[in-house]
């Protein structure tokens, strides 16, 4: 019987105790709500920093493109909570799920026909995808407005909290699916650009995004959105426990990826991409790969930070801010995920917590003078980031034992030597 490694066992448990711990600080009131709001910032703020480790820390594209996806997310799974505790209806999520659903089969058709006609450009690719998007968009509309009411009728019957954690749940998952697939649509022409092309490219989709939000009311039609003004009336659905559970899944679940061949292909094409491509790794699919999972990331933590505050604006979202992950990979690790986990609790709690109080009254807004300054410094003394190449030991590939008969062959042609 195989016997669970004890770098998997002190992981888990560790990261059980710290839950359980900070959720009887928040239950018992030893944690203001100011406190036990920047936590869940912080650990939101992780995940969607680790999408953007494995775009640019382990694959090598920069991208400043993580905060459209973040701002998509986050507004998407808010509709459809707002839809559910506001209106009563759960048409935001019985479109939602139709749409991310036949864009999916859309992808799938398309991608087997182009497998038929080889030797397309990739712009007529685009084109016939956005084809097959907007035309199952139109589908879910069509099929989805006879099953807003059986469905709203169905959750209706259930216990209120719990209608709305299931509502919460599934907004927060199709959230990031739809990220992760426009995403796709997006990296298709993108990614056939050089590394700094294509982190231009990124920075404007994150600048039509925010122009998109600032109208959501007029040019989108969602009126629930306001605009400009900002949209309220979200549930405060997003805990320590949620948040928590999504981060432990996105940890094993990029532990898992960086571990498999999917995962050494990835980082090869970083370490250089004429060596991977003549060693037969489809370089383009795994760009895509890296490029869609980083945006699912960026989707999911868009859709639990809309739920803290309960309130959304998008000044949140503008490229400024943009540079806060980027910031936190670089400043954590390249190609580090312990790194980057623990600098995003650290931006967040010194950030907009420790220097919030320790600066005087009125002098708030000097925060962004100190730490750029920090970044500097950290620059020049520690280049490779504040836990360098260091990772906890269940993050860390750990490599087999040497076979005995090959220690022993290797030893033998020594001895010949």
């Amino acid at each position: 019987m195989k016997t669970i490694p004890r770098s998997t066992l002190l992981f888990f448990g560790v990261y059980l105790l710290i839950t359980i711990v900070v959720q009887a600080l928040i239950s018992l009131q030893l944690l203001t709500v100011f406190w036990s709001k920047l936590l869940l910032f912080g650990a939101v703020m992780a995940i969607v920093s680790l999408g953007l480790n494995l775009i640019y820390g382990f694959n090598g594209q920069f991208s400043l493109g993580q905060w459209g996806f973040y701002a998509i997310g986050a507004y998407a799974a808010a509709d459809v909570t707002f839809r559910w505790t506001q209106q009563g209806s759960a048409s935001g999520l019985v479109i939602l799920l139709l749409a991310v659903t036949l864009a999916g089969l859309a992808f799938w058709g398309v991608g087997w026909l182009l497998r038929r006609v080889p030797g397309l450009d990739p712009l007529s690719s685009f084109a016939l995808y956005l084809a097959g998007v907007i035309l199952a968009v139109m589908a879910a509309v069509a099929i989805g407005r006879p099953l807003i009411e059986p469905v709203t009728s169905a959750l209706a019957l259930l216990p209120s909290n719990l209608a709305l954690q299931i509502v919460f749940f599934l907004a927060v998952l199709l959230s990031g699916v739809l990220a992760a697939e426009i995403s796709y649509l997006f990296g298709l022409p993108v990614l056939t650009l050089g590394s700094d092309y294509f982190g231009i490219a990124t920075l404007g989709f994150t600048i039509i995004v925010k122009v998109l939000l600032d109208n959501s009311d007029t040019i989108l039609g969602f009126e629930e959105m306001k605009g400009a003004r900002g949209m309220i009336g979200i549930p405060q659905a997003t805990t320590w426990l949620w948040v928590t559970i999504f981060l432990l899944v996105i940890l094993v679940a990029t532990r898992n990826l960086l571990h498999s061949s999917h995962g050494r292909a990835i980082i090869s094409v970083r370490e250089d991409e004429l060596a991977a491509k003549a060693m037969g790794i489809d370089v383009a699919s795994q760009k895509i790969l890296t490029f869609v999972i980083g945006s699912l990331y960026a989707g999911l933590a868009g859709a639990l930070y809309a739920h803290i505050n309960g309130f959304l604006h998008p000044n949140t979202f503008n490229f400024i801010k943009s540079f806060d992950p980027m910031i936190i990979v670089v400043f954590g690790g390249l190609g580090s995920v312990s790194g980057t986990v623990v600098v995003s609790f650290i931006w967040i709690l010194v950030l907009e917590g420790f220097l919030r109080q320790w600066l005087p009254e009125g002098f708030e807004n000097w925060r962004f003078v100190v730490y750029p300054l920090l970044l500097i410094i950290m620059m020049l003394l520690r280049p490779s980031g504040l836990m360098g190449g260091f990772e906890l030991p269940y993050l860390r590939q750990i490599l087999p034992p040497l076979r005995k008969n090959v220690k022993a062959e290797s030893t033998a042609e020594a001895q010949g030597d």
